[in-house]
């Protein structure tokens, strides 16, 4: 770890109450965007639901929190928010009851205030993905989700929300005027049902109500987006040319996916959808070179298909344990308190079958490491172009630090570590004989 004494965030500070005056004060935030969206909100199963209980929301976008505080109010609630959410505004936070988390650690701590909200009598909002998701479709959730719920012996909901992510997905956050948006908030364990669960029932009733596609929902309701530039950014998430298979030579603009190695380029409709145009006149010999050595080129029209099958691609890889990034140059930012930023300094990164390994040295000339192993971390959150100015990067956690570590250069796909990181978690759970649920980890 690294060697400077910095102040760290008080995660154990209880959380607090929503300030009387501040609860009018969320709700005439949330609304404008609510209703610009026209968001249709249905509930099942909520008649008699009345605080305390657990809100489980997926999440893909900042309309994620609106949505469930137009759903819940005026419930009091708290809710369970990453640290770089605090930034600059901790006092405020704290204030409208919000509870900071280091992404995907075991945090003890977490399970003792979430106790303390139900204690409350308030309602405990999690985003159990733990991260937007990046292609509109289910992320990980953890195992523990089941045995959290039965600690707090309450009901519990979900809010799985569609439009959030069709509308402005994680890689170009444009407000794209998807409407209307829908949500569904549904008690799918009253406490007494809840009692009554075994901890492998519970996670897989959370698992059946989070199956969702965003880009399926949007083209189901015809729902067309004018946005010119629909597909520019698209390329963070499809990194690799299904046509000549070339990594990190993807890129957009306007309505336009395409190789730089091969040529091959895509169109993404105003209902998300993909067309092959087929290569430029100087890219046309590599791609008809790369289809004539393999048989079957796909050409996916749904970005989620393109997505997964990058992902078995990165599973092969890991199956054969030739999986690696290499050593790559990073800068690396470190994130102890919620005041701001401080620069480690620079080093290298490398992800391979054993984990994340990361070094360097600040500018007083003082070492810092930081070492994850892969049987233990289930997922990692990852950044597209951080606020606007940094690049992306991955977000690397312990309980006292988080590092957000840019690597340098064209030659990686933080998509790909965070696949990478899935698959290695899965591959030791399976190689330890460990049962692996689909879609939990």
């Amino acid at each position: 770890m690294d060697c400077k004494n910095f102040e760290r965030f008080d995660m154990a500070k209880p959380p607090v109450r929503t300030k009387w005056y501040l609860r009018p004060i969320t709700i005439l935030l949330s609304l404008p965007d609510v209703w610009k969206h026209r968001a249709k909100i249905t509930k099942v199963r909520t008649e008699e639901l009345k605080a305390p209980y657990v809100l489980l929301c997926n999440h893909n976008a900042f309309l994620d929190f609106k949505v469930a505080t137009k759903a819940i109010f005026p419930q009091r609630a708290n809710y369970v928010v990453a640290i770089d959410g605090f930034i600059g505004r901790e006092k405020l936070l704290r204030n409208v009851g919000c509870i900071c988390k280091r992404k995907f650690t075991n945090d003890i701590v977490l399970v003792r205030q979430l106790s303390r909200v139900i204690k409350n009598g308030d309602v405990a909002v999690i985003y159990p993905e733990a991260r937007y998701s990046l292609c509109g479709t289910t992320a990980v959730l953890p195992e523990s989700l089941g045995k959290l719920c039965k600690v707090l012996k309450v009901p519990v909901v979900t809010m799985i929300c569609h439009g959030h992510h069709a509308n402005s997905p994680f890689w170009n956050l444009h407000d794209r005027g998807i409407k209307p948006t829908e949500a569904e908030m549904t008690c799918i364990f009253t406490a007494e049902e809840l009692a009554a669960a075994t901890v492998d029932e519970v996670n897989r009733k959370i698992l059946e109500m989070f199956q969702y596609d965003d880009f399926a929902w949007q083209k189901e309701r015809g729902i067309a987006t004018k946005y010119e530039g629909r597909a520019e950014g698209l390329h963070k998430v499809l990194y690799q040319c299904p046509v000549c298979k070339t990594e990190f030579r993807m890129n957009s603009k306007g309505t336009k996916l395409f190789c730089e190695a091969c040529g091959s380029s895509w169109t993404m409709s105003p209902l998300s959808e993909l067309s092959f145009d087929g290569a430029t006149e100087q890219g046309s010999a590599d791609a008809a070179a790369a289809q004539s050595a393999e048989n079957a080129v796909p050409h996916f029209t749904h970005i989620p298909d393109w997505y997964e099958w990058e992902r078995a691609n990165v599973r092969a890889e890991v199956e054969a344990g030739t999986y690696s990034t290499g050593d790559l140059e990073v800068h690396v930012d470190s994130l102890p308190n919620a005041k701001k930023f401080v620069r480690l300094g620079n080093g290298t990164m490398r992800h391979d079958m054993t984990g994340f390994h990361v070094s360097g040295v600040d500018d007083e000339g003082n070492p810092f490491s930081m070492e994850i192993d892969a049987k233990t971390q289930y997922s990692v959150h990852i950044e597209y172009e951080y606020l606007g100015k940094f690049g992306d990067c991955v977000d690397l956690n312990t309980l006292e630090d988080t590092w957000y570590t840019y690597p340098h250069g064209r030659d990686f796909a933080v998509t790909k570590m965070a696949l990478a990181t899935e698959e290695l978690y899965y591959h030791y759970r399976r190689l330890e004989g460990r049962p692996c649920k689909p879609g939990l980890a």
